[in-house]
């Protein structure tokens, strides 16, 4: 049995594919391929592990139908037409869970450094403009106390709810389809709708899937009900904040600052106006960037190939009706 892999993973996935006797082949040119590329790598091989976002659509499945499984390095998989690979009878698995700490710990990270100004004062450093101590001018604001309204209180959410509680006080509200009453019950959340969300944080965190009922949810009708001292984090995905609405906001002092790991388009480019802004932190998708959980990650991905390989179903499944 062939496996590609779309991008270099760390060690330990590599050596569990080679035991279970899988013939490895990977892509080394350190960039990401297009889809024709990939398309093309995948027609000699058995299976796919899939680095990275690129879109795996219709097209994709149609001249790839004979793979036996996609296992996904990622939590989202909405780069996935997922009816295309029922059709083609593929099983997909993602790797949720592993990586709940090191998104929260990013979205922490970006809460904090957008509240102290912290990117921008270091930038400060670094251009030579340090000159002398500014007893009123560029402060931040403190997070002790305040309110962090998350957006999709699912494992990440309220791993980042534990955090902020335990480190400045935070009360916990959010927002989600249906009520998490576990999280309720660890961190003392309250249930609001959506509206109070946005009128009622301090900070709103953004963790949920991107889908048709989440793309462009925070826009510019919701950044105006935002108050005008909030903070917005996304760590989730890019596409489900409006970017110019998001630097209209911020440009107007709607609101107070955002921290972005996810942008859209993915990458950022140099000239984007978000940079520029003394209130805004932009980390290049590094959500679960530590060697612990991408390792984590790969070995989860390699496991699920290695089960179809071994004529079993894949224990972490996205599309469970292709068994169907």
């Amino acid at each position: 049995m062939k496996v590609y892999i779309s991008k270099k993973i760390p060690e330990p996935g590599i050596e569990n594919l080679r035991k279970a006797g899988f013939e490895i082949s990977i892509n080394d040119k350190g960039s990401s391929l297009s889809k024709e590329e990939l398309t093309a790598a995948c027609q000699e091989v058995d299976f796919l592990m899939n680095i990275g976002q690129a879109k795996l659509d219709a097209s994709f499945f149609k001249q790839c139908s004979h793979l036996k499984g996609i296992a996904l390095a990622s939590v989202g998989y909405d780069h996935v037409d997922l009816a295309a690979a029922n059709a083609a009878g593929i099983p997909i698995s993602n790797t949720p869970h592993v990586l709940d700490e090191a998104t929260a710990d990013v979205a922490f990270l970006l809460m904090l450094s957008v509240s102290r100004l912290a990117f921008f004062r270091a930038n400060q450093v670094i251009r030579g403009e340090w000159k002398d101590f500014e007893f009123t001018k560029d402060l931040g604001t403190t997070l002790q106390g305040k309110t962090l309204g998350i957006f999709g209180l699912g494992r990440i959410g309220l791993a980042l709810a534990r955090k902020a509680q335990a480190a400045y006080s935070m009360k916990i509200i959010y927002h989600n389809r249906h009520r998490n009453t576990e999280a309720e019950r660890l961190v003392d959340a309250t249930y609001v709708n959506f509206d109070d969300l946005l009128t009622q944080s301090d900070v709103i965190s953004v963790h949920s899937n991107l889908s048709p009922e989440t793309e462009h949810r925070f826009n510019a009708e919701t950044f105006k009900r935002m108050k005008k001292s909030a903070i917005f984090i996304n760590t989730a995905r890019g596409k489900i904040h409006h970017e110019r609405d998001l630097t209209a906001a911020l440009s107007a002092g709607e609101i107070w600052g955002a921290g972005l790991d996810v942008t859209d388009p993915e990458p950022m480019t140099a000239d984007n106006p978000l940079l520029t802004m003394s209130n805004v932190c932009v980390l290049p998708h590094i959500g679960s960037a530590t060697l612990e959980t991408r390792t984590e990650m790969v070995l989860l991905a390699s496991n699920n190939l290695i089960a179809v390989k071994n004529g079993l179903k894949m224990p972490q499944i996205v599309n469970k009706e292709v068994y169907a």
